[in-house]
């Protein structure tokens, strides 16, 4: 690409597109063992660093941050997108510590003003499409770090670490729950252009997984009245599925099949992440307003 060329040492360091998965019968279009495999490995590192020491999640956030803002860059040059990998890198530091120490203003402001640093890093390198690539910059910056922030926001809370268990067992919930329903009696294709096999069957399953769960997570873990776990549990699979949906439209339309392929059975870090990503801001504006945050 023209603007990668015209600044060599960032052209090292742009990723190439991801690579297809290996081919796999099962009708979830994975290799359903390998999936189950990485998922609990994945559990079980967020739930050390969580009830371990609570400030490794920050550091686990910009991690995840790291690579999936690298994923997004590979996953858009299949399109001759440039979006420049050191400002977002840069990016993933500051947002979630910021986020850590000031809260909901430090992320505010950290996300502002690394989408400035963004805009202008991809200005600077030049190039005829660089109001284009600082477009796609910003999407992926909003994604991937802007979404994360709020994880790190459900950490800082009281009960931080049953917060962000929640948040991420909820969208498991959503997934578990509509694979099962979907194979055992799912008819109904959701949005056959964009997921075929999403279907409406599958959505009530998961529905009632993640309502249970929520239940479940809101009496035992939260300490916030049982019928919150029915709100989590109906806005958690409406806006993981949105997130899902979403995302098989960016990969439909940058003509990849994952976004990565760091995780067997998963893909890369975002195809792990779409639907948890877009319910980090919806646990914890309901968490705010179960306990009351908005009046403090």
């Amino acid at each position: 690409m023209e603007a990668v060329r015209g600044d060599a040492w960032l052209g090292r360091l742009a990723p190439g597109p991801p690579k297809p998965p290996p081919p796999s019968d099962s009708r979830a279009g994975r290799n359903l063992p390998a999936a189950i495999i990485t998922a609990v490995a994945l559990l079980a590192v967020v739930g050390l660093s969580l009830f371990v020491w609570i400030d490794s999640f920050v550091v686990l956030v910009s991690l995840f941050m790291i690579v999936g803002l690298w994923e997004a860059a590979g996953a858009f040059s299949t399109r001759n997108f440039y979006i420049p990998v050191v400002p977002l890198w840069i990016s993933s530091v500051i947002i979630p510590l910021s986020a850590w120490v000031w809260k909901d203003l430090g992320l505010l402001l950290s996300f502002f003003f690394c989408a400035f640093l963004v805009m202008v890093w991809r200005i600077r390198v030049g190039g005829q499409w660089a109001a284009r690539d600082s477009a796609a910059a910003m999407f992926a910056l909003s994604w991937v770090g802007l979404l994360g922030g709020f994880a790190v926001l459900l950490a800082g809370m009281d009960n931080g670490a049953w917060a962000v268990i929640t948040f991420v067992v909820l969208p498991v919930a959503n997934d578990t729950g509509g694979y099962f329903a979907g194979v055992l009696f799912g008819r109904h294709p959701m949005a056959p252009s964009i997921s075929p096999k999403k279907s409406w069957e599958g959505f009530a399953g998961s529905i009632t997984l993640a309502v249970l769960i929520g239940i479940v997570c809101a009496h035992f873990a939260l300490d916030i009245s049982w019928w919150w776990g029915i709100i989590l549990g109906i806005a958690c699979t409406i806006a993981a599925t949105a997130g899902d949906l979403a995302e098989s439209l960016l990969k439909r339309d940058l003509g990849v099949k994952d976004m990565g392929s760091i995780f067997p059975g998963h893909g890369g870090v975002l195809d792990r992440v779409d639907s948890v990503l877009v319910c980090a801001p919806v646990v914890y504006i309901l968490l705010l307003a179960a306990t009351g945050g908005f009046g403090a």
